[in-house]
C-alpha cells in the first residue's frame, strides 16, 4: 500500500485581513418552499416553510474590491497587476459579488442553469451566458439570510421528488447533508466577511483541494494544475477543507449510489500540506488512517449485483418522475422509493460476500463491504457505526448540486471503476457500478454531449420517520 511521507500537522490559523464581499450587485436568494412534518402517518401534519437557497461562493464571481478587474479567472489565480499576487492579497483585496437571482429569473437569463417555481428547483449541468459558459453549480438551504438550514438526521427521514431523465453519463446530480458550519464559517475565521448568505464554508469528506477560500483564507499557495504538462488537468491548491457527509443522492439516469463517510470530528477542519490527508501517526509496519474516509460506505444496487433495477425502462423507471424516501434510523440507513402510485424496495445484494446483508446502509453491509469489495476498510477504522451514529446526530447542511468531475470522471456512480479493472467487471465483485461506457465520462466528453442533463427537484420534505409520505 501506498503511504504517504510523514510531514507535521498544520492547521490553517485566522487570518488578519479579510476577504471581502462585494457591492456591485445586491443579493437577493431565490425563494424554495419545503415542508417540515411533525407527525409518523399523517403527511398533514407537514408545513410549508417559505424558504430560501444561497449559491455557493465558489461558483460566483471573485474580483478586486475596488473594482471590476478580476481575482480568479480560467479557475487559477489571476497574478497580474488588477488582480492579487499573494494569499494575503488575495483574501484581503478580493470580493465575493452577489447574484440577483430575481433579475436573472425575470430576464429568463437562466443564470448557473437555475430555474426556480414555488417547491421546485431546476439544475441544468451547461448553461452559456452573456460572457461564456458555466458548467455545474451547487446550492444550499438557508434558515435566514445569515444561516444554514440545519437538519439532524437520526430518528427523522427524507424525501423530495426527482425528475434526472436526462442526466446523462458522467454528471453527478447530487443531495448531500454535510457537517459545514451554520454561518459559513463567519464566527470562526475571522477572515471570512461573506458567511452564509454567500454560500461560503464548504468541505467534504475528500477534504477537498477545489475551495477558493479555506478558513476564511484565499487558497493561493500552491495553486496549479495537477498535470501541468495537459491544457486540461484540473487545479487545486495547498489548502484542504474537511468535514464529514452523508451522501443521500449521487446519481445520474444510469446509477445511484447512497453512502455514509465519517471523519474524526463532525465539524469543519481546514488544513494545509499533505499531512491532513491523514491523522494518526504511523510507523513503517503501521498504516496511516486518513483524516476522513472519502470512499465511505454505500450502497449501489448496480454495484451489488442488480443489473435490470435502475435505469430508463427498468424496474425504477429513470425516464419518468418518482419519489425517493430515505429514513435515518438507529440499526439502518433506509432508503425506498414511489412510483405509479407503488412502493418500490431496492434488491439486496447478490454477490455471495454480501448476500446476506440489507438493501442499504447497515452496520452489518459497512463490515462486510470493505473485505467483499477487496477496498481499504477506512470506514470501520474510523470508528465504524458508531461514528455514523454520531454523525446522524450532529445538524448538518442540505446542499444539492450537479457537476461532472475533472479529477475522477464520475466513475466511482455509474461505471468502471478503476477503469484498467474493465476486464474483471463480470466477475470481480464492486468493480461495476454502472452501464456507462468509461470512456463517456471524460469531462469534455461530457461537455459537448449531454450538455443539456438538467435536475428537477421538488417537493422536498423532512420530519420524524413515517411523517412524510403516505406509504
Amino acid at each position: 500500500m501506498f503511504v504517504l511521507p510523514l510531514a507535521l500537522f498544520t492547521v490553517i490559523l485566522p487570518f488578519s485581513h479579510a476577504q471581502q464581499v462585494g457591492s456591485l450587485e445586491k443579493e437577493v436568494h431565490p425563494k424554495l418552499q419545503w415542508s417540515k412534518c411533525t407527525t409518523p402517518g399523517d403527511p398533514s401534519s407537514c408545513q410549508t416553510i417559505n424558504g430560501e437557497i444561497t449559491l455557493d461562493s465558489n461558483f460566483r464571481w471573485l474580483h478586486r474590491a475596488n473594482g471590476y478587474s478580476d481575482c480568479f479567472h480560467d479557475n487559477r489565480w489571476n497574478n497580474y497587476s488588477l488582480g492579487c499576487n499573494s494569499t494575503r492579497d488575495c483574501t484581503e483585496n478580493c470580493a465575493l459579488e452577489g447574484v440577483d437571482f430575481t433579475y436573472s429569473q425575470r430576464w429568463n437569463q437562466n443564470i448557473y442553469g437555475l430555474k426556480m417555481t414555488n417547491s421546485s428547483m431546476s439544475m441544468r449541468l451547461v448553461t452559456k451566458i452573456d460572457f461564456g459558459t458555466q458548467i455545474g453549480s451547487k446550492f444550499y438551504l438557508l434558515e435566514d439570510r445569515q444561516n444554514y438550514q440545519m437538519f439532524t438526521l437520526l430518528g427523522n427521514e427524507l424525501s423530495f421528488d426527482v425528475d434526472l431523465s436526462t442526466v446523462g453519463c458522467g454528471v453527478n446530480a447530487a443531495l448531500r447533508f454535510v457537517a459545514m458550519d451554520q454561518d459559513g464559517g463567519l464566527k470562526r475565521y475571522p477572515g471570512n466577511k461573506a458567511g452564509a448568505e454567500y454560500g461560503t464554508g464548504y468541505c467534504d469528506s475528500k477534504c477537498t483541494r477545489t475551495e477558493r477560500f479555506v478558513g476564511g483564507e484565499a487558497s493561493y499557495d500552491g495553486w496549479k494544475q495537477v498535470n501541468e504538462s495537459d491544457w486540461s488537468s484540473p487545479y487545486q491548491g495547498e489548502s484542504r477543507a474537511c468535514c464529514p457527509e452523508m451522501a443521500v443522492w449521487n446519481s445520474n439516469a444510469h446509477s445511484y449510489q447512497i453512502s455514509s463517510h465519517l471523519c474524526p470530528k463532525n465539524e469543519y477542519v481546514a488544513c494545509k500540506d499533505r499531512s491532513c490527508d491523514y491523522y494518526i501517526p504511523y510507523s513503517d509496519d503501521e498504516d496511516r488512517l486518513p483524516r476522513c474516509d472519502r470512499l465511505g460506505c454505500g450502497y449501489n444496487p448496480f454495484q451489488m449485483g442488480n443489473r435490470d433495477f435502475y435505469g430508463k425502462g427498468k424496474i425504477l423507471d429513470t425516464s419518468r418522475n418518482f419519489t425517493v424516501v430515505t429514513r435515518f434510523e438507529e440499526d439502518r440507513v433506509n432508503q425506498f422509493f414511489l412510483q405509479d402510485g407503488k412502493k418500490i424496495e431496492p434488491p439486496k445484494p447478490k454477490w455471495d460476500e454480501l448476500k446476506d446483508t440489507t438493501n442499504g446502509i447497515s452496520q452489518d453491509m459497512c463490515t462486510k463491504r470493505a473485505d467483499g469489495f477487496g477496498e481499504s476498510d477506512f470506514w470501520n477504522k474510523n470508528q465504524g457505526w458508531k461514528g455514523h451514529l454520531e454523525l446522524m446526530k450532529t445538524p448538518m447542511v442540505l446542499a444539492v448540486s450537479i457537476d461532472d468531475d475533472d479529477f475522477e470522471w464520475n466513475l466511482f456512480l455509474d461505471s468502471v471503476w478503476p477503469p484498467d479493472r474493465e476486464h474483471e467487471k463480470e466477475v470481480v465483485p464492486g468493480v461495476w457500478r454502472g452501464d456507462c461506457p468509461w470512456q463517456d465520462n471524460e469531462p469534455n466528453y461530457v461537455y459537448n454531449n449531454v450538455p443539456y442533463s438538467t435536475i428537477v427537484w421538488s417537493n422536498i420534505r423532512f420530519g420524524p420517520i413515517g411523517s412524510t409520505r403516505k406509504v
